[in-house]
């Protein structure tokens, strides 16, 4: 079976993640899979190494100074229409919705589904949930969203993870030591600073509980978007002058070492306002670090009783300061343990094959 995965990024985005570590799920079962990305900013490769089992296509897109995101997104779909062949696979899989934009007829993850305000991204997101043959959430919460908004019914195929990776990440101590003598204690955040990700309310959170934590640093991580949060981090950085919060900011970390920046975490901080599975807190799951979540619909089914729930900033802060009991750690890593990505593509292959196009 020849397989198409499509990704709109070679950044190291949840939605990348999930693409490259299906691809080689998919490969590793014997399935021949292409995995093609648009190569922002003169990108030829990821963010990480794949598995040369993996055929990768990276389409090359230039940068235009000054151009908008809407204007992006527009040429995005364009460029990567122009230059994919359809016809050479079986399977074509979208796994957003620039890529299922570009594509046409595909099967489409919807990882989780965005509010856009300008008529032509709400179009884009429109035409990417409605024009797939078929469709993939990576929980039950997304799909119910699917139902109730467009009566179509999706199939529920969780994420995997990497569990293993984040495990042996806890005895690395060299790689551990790096980050405990450069950040001391820390919460940390991983995603970057935007509106889904919540970070001024972590910001808000974070404030409160700095006055019986004055030890404990706040610390972001990654950040590559496609979307312009210039307004939104002018916020952030508003809210942090004026709660005397001084963050750490990192930026994009490579892939090697974020393993280990998040098993040496105090506490790993997941406070977004929409997510489709939560891959990022169940990696921190994994590495035995405790984590406090907004209370969402989502999350709950996700994660159930392995983190600390909190809706307000209060309830937000206390979660932050919750000491996870060895029992709840236990509970976390067996959860991160049960999603396997060899799971996950089998998965993938059984609905691939009752969804061929034209079957």
């Amino acid at each position: 079976m020849r397989i198409a995965l499509l990704t709109y990024s070679t950044k190291p985005r949840g939605g990348v993640v999930h693409t490259l570590a299906l691809a080689e799920a998919l490969a590793r079962s014997g399935a021949d899979v292409t995995v093609w990305s648009l190569g922002r900013g003169g990108d030829d490769s990821f963010f990480r190494d794949v598995d040369p089992a993996v055929s990768i296509r990276i389409v090359p897109f230039a940068v235009i100074d000054g151009e908008d995101v809407g204007a992006r997104i527009v040429r995005s779909i364009e460029v990567l229409g122009e230059a994919f062949t359809h016809d050479a696979y079986d399977i074509v899989h979208a796994q957003d919705c620039i890529s299922a934009n570009a594509v046409g007829s595909c099967i489409r993850t919807i990882h989780h589904l965005d509010q856009f305000t300008t008529p032509a991204l709400v179009a884009c997101h429109e035409r990417a949930v409605v024009q797939p043959y078929a469709r993939i959430c990576v929980s039950e919460a997304v799909a119910r969203e699917v139902r109730a908004g467009w009566n179509l019914v999706p199939t529920v195929i969780p994420n995997g993870v990497d569990s293993a990776r984040f495990e042996a990440a806890v005895g690395d101590e060299a790689a551990r030591r790096r980050w405990a003598d450069e950040l001391g204690d820390y919460v940390l955040a991983v995603g970057g600073i935007e509106p889904r990700k919540g970070s001024i309310d972590l910001v808000e959170a974070y404030a409160l509980l700095a006055a019986r934590r004055p030890d404990l640093r706040l610390v972001f991580a990654g950040g590559e978007t496609l979307f312009d949060y210039r307004s939104y981090r002018d916020e952030f950085d508003a809210r942090c002058n004026h709660l005397g919060v001084r963050p750490t900011i990192l930026g994009t970390i490579a892939d090697n070492a974020l393993p280990s920046l998040v098993a040496q975490a105090s506490v790993f901080a997941f406070f977004s306002t929409k997510e489709g599975f939560g891959l990022a807190a169940m990696e921190a799951l994994a590495a035995g670090v405790p984590v406090a979540a907004r209370n969402l619909p989502v999350l709950r089914e996700i994660f159930s009783d392995t983190v600390q729930f909190a809706s307000t900033h209060t309830q937000m802060a206390d979660a932050l300061d919750h000491k996870a009991d060895p029992e709840q750690i236990r509970r976390g890593r067996a959860l991160a343990r049960a999603h396997s990505w060899d799971d996950t593509a089998r998965m993938h292959l059984d609905f691939y094959l009752s969804h061929k196009r034209g079957e």
